[in-house]
C-alpha cells in the first residue's frame, strides 16, 4: 500500500468534503481517503495497482479538480482573487441602488427608475445579473455535479435557490416586457445578485482564515534556506538545495542556516533549534554531532556532510507527520462530518415545505419562492463542517511549533482523557546520560582496556545505557552481535564471547552470582549496573549513575495534581528504581520488567479501565507505546520517521506533557464550543427564514447570504483563539 496527499480545489462547505471522501472510499484500489476541508487536501492510501494519474480521475469525477501531490515548499498563495471581487463589489452596490433607492427615497439613476422607467429598470438589472451568474458558475458546477453523485452540497442548495429566483425573475422581465409593468413584484435579481455576491465574499473571507490556521505550519516549511554554501576542495561555491548531494561537504557560517540534515566534520559552535523544539535555548556542537537542516547558526563556521535531503530532512519529515495528522479524523469531527451528511437533503425537504405551506396558506408565488431560497440559503452547514477541523489545525500547528507532534487528531481530542500516567526510568525520567561511577574489575585487562572492550560492544546497541560508552575508544571489531531483550547483548571479539548485562541475565545462563552484595550495595547508591562477562565467566561489574530531569519532580507533583495516577516502569533493578521514585514523589513501581512485562502491565490497567499515557523511549520501548492508549516518546529530534510514539516531544522535555494536556483540553472545548454555535445559529436562522416569526422578525436572501458568512466566520475567529493557549517553557 501506498500513501499520498492531494491538493484539491473547488471544496467550499463539509458536504463537498463528504462527497468526495465517500467517493473516493467507493473506488477499487483505495483502502482508505479522508478529505481535510481546512488544509483542501484528501490523504489517500491506495493499491499500488493504480497511479497518482487515477487518483486524479477520481477527485475530477467527484466534482473536484485535483492540483496532484501537495509540496510544502510549493504550497504558496493560491489566485488572488481580490481585485475581482472588488469589482462585484461596485456591482452589487450598482444592483442594490437601482433595485431599492424608490424604497430608501433616494434619487435614482436617470431612465432606469421602476416608477417612470420599468422596463429599463428591468433590463439593466437582467444585464446586470448576468456577470454573476458567470462570477457563480463553479458554484452552479459543483452543485450540479454533487446532485448527480446524489451527494447534495452547500453549492446544490445555493444553485437552487439562485437558479429558482433568476427563472422566475426571468420570466417576470418577459411579462413585463410583453404585457404589463404590474408584474414588476415578480423581478427578483437582487436576490440573485446578493446571495452570489456575498457567497464569493464569505469564501473570500473564509479562504483568508484559512491560511491564518495555517501559519504555524508555513513557518516550518519556510524555516529551511533555499540556497546552501557547497565545499569544492578548497573553494567554496553557493548552490540551491535542489543540488545538495548526499555525501556532500557543506558550509556553514555566524548567521547562516544549515540547510540539510548531516553531521559535522569540522569546527564548533552555538545553533539555535527552537524551531523544533520549542526552547530558546541554544545548543553547542562540534565534529560527529549531528545537525538539522533549519537550524541557526550562531557563532562559528563549521563543515558538516549532508546525510538527509529534501523530503528525508527532519523539518519535511515533521511537517509530513503534521499534515498527515490534520488529515486524520478525530471523533468530534466524524459525529459532525455524519450530521452534515444527511442535513443537505433535509433543508431540501425543509425548504420545499415552506414553499408548499405559504401558498397553502395563500401567500403570492413570488414571497413564497423567496421563503424557499431564504431557508436553503441560510441553512448551509459552512460552520458545522468548520468546527472541528479549523480547531485541529491549528492545534497542530500550534504543538509542532513548541517541539510537540501528534500523529492523528484523534491523540489530539483523546490526550487530556488519560488517567494514569506511566513513565520509564532511563533516558525519561533521568537525562540519560550515564556516566561509569563504579568498576570491579576480576580480570586480567587493565581498566581502560576493559572499558574499550565493553564501548566496542555497547556502540552496536540502540539502548540508553550505551550512551555511558560512547566517548570511549570503541575501536575493536565486534563480531556476531545480539541483542537479548530485557537482559542485555551478545557479541564476540577476537574469537571470545562476550555478554554485557543486568543480573538477570546471569539467571538466565545458569551462573552463578557471587557479587550480589557489591550489586546491591551499587543499587542502593543509586547505580545501575552492568555484568561483563567473557565466555561465560564474570569479569567485571560496572556501576553507572544517572541524573534525574531537573523538573521531573515538579511535573510529577503537578499531574498528580490533575488527579492523574503516575507510575514507573523499568527494566532496572528494584533498589536503583525506587531510590529514583522515591527521590522523584513516585509511589507506584515496577522494576527488573521484561518489555513483554511492561506491555502485560499496560494491558492490566486499560483492562481495568484505565486510560494509560506511556512515555518512554520511542524506539527501545516500542511495544509498551504502541500498547497503551497514548504512547509518548522523549526524542533526540534526528530520527522521528521508526519512532512508535503516537505523539513525539522533540525538546526532550517533560513540561511538554503538561503542554499536551492543556492543548488537548482547550482544543477539545474550542470544537464543542464551534459546534454549538454552528448548531445554534442553524436552531435559530432556520424558523426565521421559514417565516415563522414573521410577525416579529422577518428575512431576505440577502440577509441569509449575509448571516450565514458571519457564522463560519464566528467559527473560524473562535478557533484562533487557540493560538493564545499559554505554553510552558519549564
Amino acid at each position: 500500500m501506498a500513501k499520498v496527499i492531494l491538493s484539491i480545489s473547488g471544496m467550499s462547505c463539509s458536504a463537498c468534503s463528504n462527497s468526495l471522501e465517500k467517493y473516493l472510499n467507493k473506488q477499487k484500489g483505495i483502502k482508505n481517503a479522508t478529505v481535510n476541508l481546512v488544509l483542501a487536501q484528501a490523504l489517500i492510501e491506495y493499491d499500488e495497482s493504480l497511479t497518482i494519474a487515477d487518483l486524479n480521475k477520481f477527485v475530477e469525477e467527484a466534482g473536484f479538480k485535483s492540483l496532484g501531490i501537495y509540496n510544502e515548499k510549493k504550497e504558496t498563495k493560491k489566485e488572488n482573487n481580490k481585485q475581482i471581487l472588488l469589482i462585484f463589489t461596485l456591482l452589487v452596490i450598482l444592483v442594490l441602488y437601482i433595485s431599492m433607492a424608490h424604497m430608501a427615497r433616494l434619487p435614482e439613476i436617470p431612465f432606469l427608475g421602476m416608477k417612470h422607467h420599468p422596463i429599463n429598470y428591468t433590463i439593466s438589472l437582467l444585464v446586470l445579473t448576468v456577470p454573476f451568474l458567470i462570477y457563480g458558475f463553479d458554484i452552479f458546477k459543483s452543485g450540479y455535479k454533487n446532485l448527480l453523485h446524489k451527494s447534495p452540497n452547500m453549492d446544490t442548495l445555493v444553485s437552487i435557490g439562485v437558479l429558482a429566483s433568476f427563472i422566475y425573475s426571468l420570466v417576470g422581465t418577459f411579462l413585463v416586457l410583453f404585457k404589463s409593468t404590474s408584474y414588476m413584484e415578480t423581478i427578483y435579481y437582487e436576490s440573485v445578485v446578493t446571495v452570489i455576491y456575498f457567497i464569493k465574499l464569505g469564501r473570500y473571507i473564509d479562504r483568508k482564515s484559512k491560511e491564518k490556521t495555517k501559519e504555524a505550519l508555513q513557518e516550518l516549511v519556510t524555516i529551511t534556506p533555499s540556497f546552501a554554501l557547497l565545499k569544492i576542495g578548497n573553494k567554496e561555491k553557493e548552490v540551491t538545495i535542489d543540488e545538495v548531494k548526499k555525501g556532500d561537504i557543506l558550509i556553514c557560517k555566524p548567521g547562516m542556516k544549515i540547510a540539510v540534515d548531516g553531521t559535522i566534520t569540522k569546527g564548533k559552535s552555538h545553533f539555535d533549534e527552537s524551531f523544533i523544539t520549542g526552547e530558546s535555548a541554544s545548543l553547542k556542537k562540534g565534529p560527529s554531532q549531528k545537525v538539522i537542516a533549519g537550524s541557526l547558526n550562531i557563532d562559528g563556521t563549521v563543515e558538516y556532510k549532508a546525510e538527509k535531503i529534501g523530503k528525508d530532512t527532519t523539518i519535511s519529515e515533521i511537517v509530513r507527520l503534521v499534515v498527515e495528522a490534520t488529515n486524520t479524523k478525530a471523533p468530534l469531527a466524524k459525529i459532525a462530518d455524519k450530521v452534515s451528511g444527511v442535513f443537505v437533503p433535509v433543508i431540501i425537504a425543509l425548504a420545499v415545505l415552506t414553499f408548499i405551506i405559504h401558498l397553502v396558506l395563500k401567500n403570492s408565488l413570488s414571497s413564497s419562492l423567496i421563503y424557499f431560497v431564504t431557508v436553503l440559503v441560510v441553512a448551509c452547514p459552512c460552520a458545522l463542517g468548520l468546527a472541528t477541523p479549523v480547531a485541529i489545525v491549528i492545534s497542530e500547528g500550534l504543538a509542532a511549533k513548541n517541539g510537540i507532534l501528534i500523529k492523528s487528531s484523534e491523540i489530539l481530542e483523546n490526550a487530556h482523557k488519560v488517567t494514569t500516567i506511566i513513565f520509564d526510568k532511563t533516558g525519561t525520567l533521568t537525562y540519560g546520560k550515564l556516566q561509569v561511577n563504579k568498576i570491579y574489575n576480576y580480570s586480567s585487562y587493565s581498566e581502560k582496556s576493559l572499558l574499550e572492550l565493553v564501548a566496542s560492544i555497547e556502540n552496536k546497541s540502540s539502548h540508553p545505557i550505551a550512551k555511558a560508552f560512547k566517548e570511549i575508544n570503541s575501536s575493536l571489531e565486534v563480531t556476531n552481535f545480539k541483542d537479548i531483550s530485557g537482559y542485555g547483548v551478545k557479541a564476540t571479539i577476537n574469537d571470545k564471547d562476550y555478554y554485557l548485562g543486568n543480573g538477570k541475565l546471569l539467571e538466565k545462563l545458569s551462573i552463578d552470582n557471587n557479587h550480589k552484595e557489591k550489586e546491591k550495595s551499587l543499587q542502593e547508591s543509586g547505580n545501575s549496573i552492568i555484568y561483563c562477562l567473557e565466555n561465560n565467566k564474570v569479569i567485571a561489574l560496572i556501576g553507572l549513575k544517572d541524573t534525574p530531569r531537573d523538573n521531573a519532580k515538579r511535573i510529577i507533583k503537578e499531574l498528580k495534581y490533575q488527579n492523574k495516577r503516575v507510575l514507573m516502569l523499568t527494566g532496572d533493578n528494584e533498589i536503583t528504581a525506587s531510590v529514583v521514585a522515591k527521590d522523584l514523589g513516585i509511589d507506584e513501581v515496577y522494576a527488573s520488567l521484561l518489555p513483554q512485562e511492561k506491555t502485560t502491565k499496560i494491558k492490566e490497567l486499560i483492562t481495568s479501565g484505565e486510560k494509560v499515557l506511556m512515555v518512554g523511549d520511542g524506539i527501545n520501548d516500542a511495544p509498551s507505546l504502541k500498547t497503551a492508549t497514548i504512547g509518548v516518546s522523549l526524542s533526540s529530534g534526528t530520527d522521528i520517521a521508526n519512532n512508535s510514539a503516537d505523539v513525539i516531544l522533540m525538546n526532550n522535555n517533560l513540561v511538554s506533557i503538561i503542554n499536551l494536556l492543556n492543548i488537548s483540553k482547550k482544543t477539545v472545548i474550542n470544537i464543542k464550543e464551534n459546534l454549538f454555535w454552528a448548531f445554534f445559529y442553524n436552531i435559530c436562522m432556520i424558523p426565521v427564514a421559514a417565516g415563522l416569526l414573521s410577525k416579529y422578525i422577518t428575512m431576505n436572501p440577502m440577509l441569509a447570504s449575509i448571516a450565514m458568512t458571519l457564522s463560519s466566520l464566528t467559527v473560524m475567529l473562535n478557533a484562533l483563539r487557540l493560538n493564545r493557549i499559554k505554553i510552558r517553557k519549564n
